[in-house]
């Protein structure tokens, strides 16, 4: 069987690009250009985005996608200063926290944990913060 990928033409369509991603980890740009506000900054909209992928993509990283799949519970950005260019976030879990993970789906069906992480304009100045509850979940899972 061909394993099931997650693909989201919004988030496509606002050109984020992967800059690093393994196991466990992403490192994630989103770019000013065709993202920005009537004030020429990145747009609130576009920071959400960039929350939400750089979240999902350590979890989907370890996952058996022909049995798991990957949901939000919530999703926070607390923003510090506006950016006039490019925005990049990154965040990893430890082989720790992949391992217990893998358990908690194995054992109970679902697993979750929550990603915090700053976002920086291309000066690496924080510009904002992420936090964001992401949810493993089994395709049988009866919640």
């Amino acid at each position: 069987m061909t394993q099931p990928t997650y693909r989201v033409e919004f988030v496509e369509r606002t050109g984020l690009k992967r800059l690093e991603v393994g196991r466990g980890y992403a490192k994630l740009l989103m770019p000013l250009k065709g993202n920005e506000n009537h004030v020429d900054v990145l747009y609130m909209g576009a920071y959400t985005v960039l929350a939400e992928a750089v979240a999902a993509i350590p979890g989907i990283s370890i996952l058996d996608t022909t049995r798991f799949f990957p949901i939000l519970k919530d999703i926070y950005v607390a923003f510090r200063k506006s950016a006039a260019s490019d925005v990049t976030a990154e965040f990893r879990l430890s082989e720790a926290e992949l391992e217990a993970l893998l358990a908690d789906l194995e054992r109970k069906g679902s697993a979750t944990y929550i990603a915090e992480f700053p976002m920086h304009d291309a000066d690496g100045t924080e510009v904002a913060m992420g936090r964001v509850t992401v949810k493993l979940l089994s395709h049988g899972w009866k919640g």
